[in-house]
């Protein structure tokens, strides 16, 4: 199976950023990594919610960027933001309830 990441114009990344900003956490990555919980938990959010922000416990920036890009792979996922120990990921619904410019 092949995997594709949704892409997002600047324009589109500036608008979900701002619609971000009062978002929780809502699926954390621990010490085991991006496993396959992790995943299926991310995929029924972003099913819920569109856009969520996950957050990483992990000091190696480098690992959350590749968590980042496999999880987005993974699950057709746009991402949006990666800050500190926070993602930003954005998937559009069935149905959107996001509209982006």
């Amino acid at each position: 199976m092949e995997y594709t990441m949704l892409q997002l114009t600047p324009i589109q990344r500036k608008h979900l950023k701002s619609l971000a900003h009062d978002l929780k956490p809502v699926v954390m990555i621990g010490n085991a990594g991006l496993s396959a919980a992790v995943i299926a938990e991310a995929d029924r959010a972003l099913t819920a919610h569109e856009l969520i922000k996950i957050r990483v416990l992990n000091d190696d920036r480098d690992a959350r960027e590749a968590w980042l890009k496999a999880l987005c792979e993974t699950l057709n996922a746009a991402p949006v933001q990666h800050i500190g120990k926070l993602l930003l990921v954005y998937r559009p619904a069935p149905e959107p309830r996001i509209t982006l410019p």
